[in-house]
């Protein structure tokens, strides 16, 4: 549970440092800046997960370890859905964000809902990096606490 604290306390400080601290820096540059941070803390932290497990088969297997194992890991549940077109586009749902589940539910904070999904689409696009898709993550939200996250395979 300390972990868990903790962790939560470092993404907010992040956020809060980027967008309030040191340099001050455009909204886009901002987010750009925490989404390479967790870019490279996805494709670390997947090297080290993924140590003694064997080689994925298709594109289909490495997103449900993302669901799952690297989601558990992370964020301490799975993904409540994951939904796929088959043609290099999936879409994650979370119904409880733990970056956002601590803000006032509806629609009143909305705006500020990027800042705190960055880290995770860079944690996400650093880690399917690292098992060899390339892709481009981007979220959505549309009601406080829930979230998507769209992966876009880029293939070719």
């Amino acid at each position: 549970m300390a972990e868990e604290a903790m962790f939560d306390f470092i993404h907010m400080e992040a956020v809060s440092y980027v967008f309030q601290g040191g340099e001050k820096l455009a909204e886009d540059e901002a987010v750009s800046k925490l989404e390479h941070m967790g870019f490279a803390t996805g494709y670390r932290l997947v090297e080290r997960l993924t140590r003694e497990s064997g080689r994925y088969k298709d594109e289909l297997d490495i997103m449900k370890y993302i669901c799952k194992d690297l989601w558990v890991t992370v964020y301490k549940k799975q993904i409540d859905n994951l939904r796929t077109n088959h043609q290099g586009v999936y879409v994650l749902h979370d119904n409880r964000f733990r970056f956002l589940s601590h803000m006032a539910t509806g629609k009143q904070y909305l705006q500020y809902a990027p800042r705190y999904l960055a880290f995770t689409c860079g944690l996400v696009r650093g880690c399917l990096a690292n098992l060899g898709v390339t892709c481009v993550v981007t979220a959505e939200v549309t009601q406080l606490p829930a979230c998507k996250f769209q992966i876009q395979v880029q293939r070719g």
